[in-house]
């Protein structure tokens, strides 16, 4: 049986496959040139994979508004925005932002189902990770704000009842618990997902023991508050 690390490759992989196309075709892209020097513009409108990290990354958390075609050039660059996402080597809110801002949900089918493959299997994958290795509030927040909700996200943490996945809820608990987070949380750069309700009902559905009794006192004074 594959694991879902293995799994996880193998759907980056094809996310790799299905924007090749776009990937591999020159293009003109125009941008800030107080920003992106004609050098930058150049190298973004050749091959995706000649990109410097440097770049990328620069590119990846930029506003829509530095560039001609933002869409386009967003689309095209996704296969590589979404490795370093996955690796924790870019902010999950603003990356999230920025696919509703480039209307993922708009790009052909096969684009989409693609980048969906990779969402559920890095959410899987995330669950099975020891807590230490990244935070899973920012994976979730990542998959939930670009799906418009947490439900899906949700009923397969609720499934996995592994020590690893409890330990990943006590972790996000501790964040979104601090300062009260939870009792009005946004998601997504621009607040985009009011995450309260949903997280709130879940987390008073699940089983006993799976939240903690400290931490369960404080979602039931959220919750009835």
């Amino acid at each position: 049986m594959i694991d879902s690390h293995q799994q996880l490759q193998d759907a980056l992989d094809a996310l790799d496959t299905a924007f090749a196309p776009l990937a591999e075709l020159p293009v003109q892209v125009g941008g800030c040139t107080y920003c992106y020097a004609e050098a930058d513009l150049e190298a973004l409108a050749g091959p995706v994979y000649a990109l410097s990290e440097h770049l990328l990354t620069s590119v990846a958390h930029e506003s829509p508004d530095h560039w001609d075609d933002f869409p386009g050039l967003y689309r095209r660059l996704v296969p590589r925005i979404v490795r370093l996402l996955v690796a924790d080597e870019l902010d999950h809110s603003l990356v999230a932002s920025r696919l509703l801002a480039a209307a993922w949900r708009d790009w052909p089918a096969g684009e989409r189902r693609a980048l969906e493959a990779v969402w559920h299997a890095w959410w899987r994958s995330a669950l099975d990770t020891d807590p230490g290795v990244g935070r899973i509030a920012d994976v979730l927040e990542t998959l939930s704000v670009t799906a418009g909700t947490l439900s899906s996200w949700l009923a397969v943490w609720g499934e996995t009842r592994t020590e690893t996945a409890d330990r990943h809820l006590h972790d996000m608990l501790d964040r979104w618990l601090f300062e009260d987070q939870l009792a009005d949380l946004h998601l997504g750069f621009y607040g985009e997902l009011h995450a309260t309700e949903q997280l709130l009902s879940w987390l008073l559905s699940l089983e006993d023991g799976r939240v903690g009794a400290a931490q369960l006192r404080e979602v039931e004074r959220i919750s009835y508050s």
